[in-house]
This record gives C-alpha cells, sequence and structure tokens, in this order.
C-alpha cells in the first residue's frame, strides 16, 4: 500500500560540468526507489560520452540495496543528456517523462531532420505520464504535475512532501528558468505559481544550482523560501513584472553549450541515433538554423 504520509529519503548527486543534480528518491535502505533527470557525461570538444555521473548513481543505489522502479526525466533538457538507458542496463526500472514530449519531439524533428521513421508519439520512453497521474514508488506515493513554460513539456514529480522542480525554477538567489525554448513567460509564471500553490513545509529540490561566488552548491529549498526569497517570484511580484523582467533577461542569454547534442539525444530517451554505414553514430550541428 502507497502512503502520501512517508516522507521520501533523497540522495542528491552533483554533475559539476553541467550543475545538474541528479536525485535517488527512496523509502529506507532495500526499498524500490526513482532516479530523476540523470546525467550522461559528454566532451564537447571530442564527441565522447563517459559514463562518472552515472557510475556514482549505481554506486549509491547497489550500496543502500535499492532497486530502481523508475527512471524519471523532468523534460527534454538542453544543458546535458541523460544517462537513462546506461541506468535501465545496468539497474532496471522503467524510463518516463511527461506526455507532452510529443509536442518537443514534433519540434525539433523538423529542426533537425532525422531518419524519416524517427516517431513523435513518445514511444522512445516505457511510460509517459500525464497531469496529475499518479504511480508508486514501492511504497511511496507520487503524482505527476504539468508545468509548462520552460519547454512545452515540463513536469514536476509530487513525492510524499518533497517535489522535484525540473528547471521551472532555482534556488531564491538564482530565480527562475529561462523561457525561450517554446516556452514562454507568461506560461512560466502560470506553473510557477502552482508549485507555490502548495503547502509552505512542501520540499523543493532544483534539478540545477548556479550558485553565486559567495555560496556553495545548494539544490534544496521549500515552498515558503521561495514565496519569501525568490528575487524573480516571491509574493508581491505581479504576471506583468515577471514577464517583463523574464523577456528582457532571456533575450541576453546564450545557448547552453550542449543544446545541440542534448536535445537530439534526450527526444530519443537517451538512445543514440542510428549508426551510419560507417557504425558511427552522429549528432548534427546546424548552421545558421538557431
Amino acid at each position: 500500500m502507497t502512503s502520501n504520509t512517508i516522507k521520501p529519503q533523497v540522495h542528491g548527486i552533483v554533475d559539476p560540468a553541467t550543475w545538474t543534480v541528479t536525485y535517488v528518491v527512496y523509502e529506507k535502505e532495500g526499498s524500490p526507489c526513482a532516479v530523476i533527470d540523470s546525467v550522461l557525461d559528454y566532451d564537447p570538444k571530442s564527441g565522447r560520452t563517459h559514463t562518472d555521473s552515472a557510475d556514482k548513481v549505481i554506486a549509491f543505489v547497489r550500496e543502500n540495496k535499492l532497486t530502481v522502479d523508475w527512471i524519471l526525466e523532468t523534460h527534454a533538457h538542453a544543458d546535458h543528456l541523460t544517462a537513462a538507458p546506461y541506468l535501465k542496463q545496468h539497474l532496471g526500472g522503467k524510463t518516463a517523462i511527461g506526455n507532452h514530449i510529443n509536442t518537443v519531439q514534433q519540434v525539433f524533428k523538423g529542426v533537425f531532420n532525422p531518419e524519416p521513421d524517427f516517431s513523435t508519439d513518445g514511444s522512445q520512453f516505457d511510460r509517459l505520464l500525464r497531469d496529475g497521474e499518479h504511480f508508486s514508488i514501492g511504497a511511496l506515493s507520487a503524482s505527476t504535475m504539468y508545468v509548462p513554460g520552460h519547454t512545452p513539456a515540463c513536469v514536476v514529480y509530487h513525492i510524499g512532501d518533497a517535489v522535484f522542480v525540473g528547471d521551472t525554477m532555482f534556488m531564491p538567489d538564482v530565480g527562475t528558468a529561462r523561457c525561450d525554448f517554446l516556452g514562454g513567460a507568461r506560461i512560466l509564471y502560470a506553473s510557477v505559481k502552482k508549485i507555490l500553490s502548495l503547502p509552505d513545509e512542501t520540499r523543493l529540490f532544483m534539478c540545477h544550482d548556479y550558485p553565486p561566488t559567495d555560496r556553495p552548491v545548494a539544490f534544496e529549498s521549500s515552498v515558503g523560501e521561495q514565496r519569501r526569497k525568490n528575487i524573480h517570484v516571491h509574493d508581491g511580484v505581479s504576471e506583468a513584472v515577471f514577464v517583463d523582467m523574464r523577456t528582457k533577461r532571456d533575450a541576453t542569454l546564450e545557448m547552453p553549450v550542449l543544446v545541440l547534442p542534448a536535445v537530439q539525444i534526450n527526444i530519443r530517451a537517451g538512445d543514440l541515433p542510428p549508426a551510419e554505414s560507417n557504425g558511427v553514430a552522429y549528432v548534427k550541428i546546424l548552421l545558421n538554423a538557431l
């Protein structure tokens, strides 16, 4: 029997190359768990991948005698590659993402022009989760909340008293995510307010931290803290003020370093594109298109 009253244990593993936090969420030692937003290390200079970050997840899971039920993605990331296939190979579990991933796949199929039979129905993932859909992680009760804005397919995962917010928002002194990737500032504002309507004591776990130089990396906050202190969306910030700030700020941001390989891989649930006749898989570098 699952329960909403069990407080999950949350172990965060930081990838310093991309400032991404991968989470292992579980009830206790020996229980089922979920892995959220894993990282496959990628060297943009050589095009080589390696698995140091994912191997840390595997080590933690095995050290704590956990079994992986789910390998979850909050969205198709543009700043790192997912290690979902590698983790599934070594630990098992089902891959899952929000069911609006098909929108993102359709857009980027037009951008990257992949092989003709590339599917845009999300079938690369084992499960597509709808807004408000409930699922179990052993005795833990989990649900999906649709929070578009950063991308049209973003979701957060609500597990017990913990919410994994993906790229929707950051620590209070960093603010909120960009929303110029097929999203929109008004949509993001509504999604953030949806998260911040939860009880003040709800724990919030960030997918990234970009810390100012005067503090160490941090990735746990709370609804109450964000409502009081978030520099972009604290209580009292209107939609109009937020939209003006976010639109102007996004116009100054560079593209993420790994956006081209990351999106091409992540819309495939982490699988590489099919190898070509020489046995090598390729990602495309667009010229004068973005």
